[in-house]
């Protein structure tokens, strides 16, 4: 035990066990360090893609640097992209409303004129420039069995029934504009859009709706665009009152100027005879 003791006190000792400390680490990161830098080459190499996809096909409107170009009698040809997030990039060029082909009040929806890799490359350069919100998670944008669409349907009929009608169809907003139907967008999309709120859309931040509530909404739209239309024409899903209001004026209407015609056809019949 003194042996050991004495050992233990040589002057050396301290270097010793350093040494031995900084082989030990050194090894730790001669092994974790390459998959790091492999990834972070690969993310280098995306966002700089990103950057030349944007300089080409984005920066006549956003700015070579995507801090927005004001026009000469106020306003702004393209707004500033700073802060808005990869979601936000990923939702207006992955739907194709952007690029914009021409100014009007809202960017329809369109075949997108990019490639999912180029648009991911887009939405990593943007989200490079400054903090904002990621593209979400497949867990909250692919519902499961775990989705509630009875809570998803309670959320959308308090907070989207107003401009996109109970069971998505969309429908007319003020200014010209409008909110486009729901039935045959991506969950992910429309994820995005509750966090980015695009054009007139509020947004509807995690702290408001919680991911779990927003795919909850999303598996409802998925359950309504799922249902089948039983008798005919649908009637975008206005409700009963307004459908048998919209039915009882076309049919009632319809019966009076028949009635109107047939009797003035037959006074015109009689005065000839």
């Amino acid at each position: 035990m003194r042996f050991l003791s004495r050992r233990r006190r040589h002057p050396l000792a301290g270097f010793v066990v350093l040494l031995l400390g900084l082989v030990v680490a050194g090894g730790l990161y001669s092994t974790l360090a390459p998959r790091s830098a492999g990834a972070d080459t690969a993310d280098a190499r995306q966002v700089e893609t990103g950057r030349q996809l944007f300089l080409v096909g984005c920066a006549g409107c956003h700015g070579k640097n995507a801090a927005g170009i004001l026009a000469a009698k106020g306003g702004n040809y393209g707004p500033s992209l700073v802060g808005v997030g990869a979601a936000a990039v990923d939702f207006q060029v992955g739907t194709g409303r952007m690029p914009l082909a021409n100014s009007s009040q809202q960017a329809p929806r369109k075949p997108p004129a990019y490639t999912a890799e180029e648009t991911a490359a887009l939405s990593a350069y943007v989200a490079s420039l400054a903090p904002g919100p990621a593209i979400p998670d497949t867990e909250y944008t692919d519902p499961s069995d775990e989705a509630d669409v009875t809570n998803g349907g309670e959320f959308f009929r308090t907070n989207c029934t107003a401009c996109h009608n109970s069971v998505g169809a969309g429908g007319a907003l003020p200014g010209g504009r409008y909110a486009p139907p729901l039935d045959d967008v991506s969950g992910k999309y429309i994820y995005e859009a509750m966090i980015t709120g695009p054009q007139q859309m509020p947004v509807f931040a995690d702290s408001v709706i919680t991911p779990e509530d927003k795919r909850d909404i999303i598996a409802y739209i998925e359950s309504v665009s799922e249902e089948p239309r039983y008798g005919g024409l649908a009637g975008g899903g206005l409700g009963p009152v307004s459908e048998g209001l919209f039915s009882w004026i076309i049919g009632i209407g319809g019966l009076v100027v028949a009635a109107i015609w047939i009797g003035a056809h037959g006074a015109r019949v009689k005065k000839q005879t």
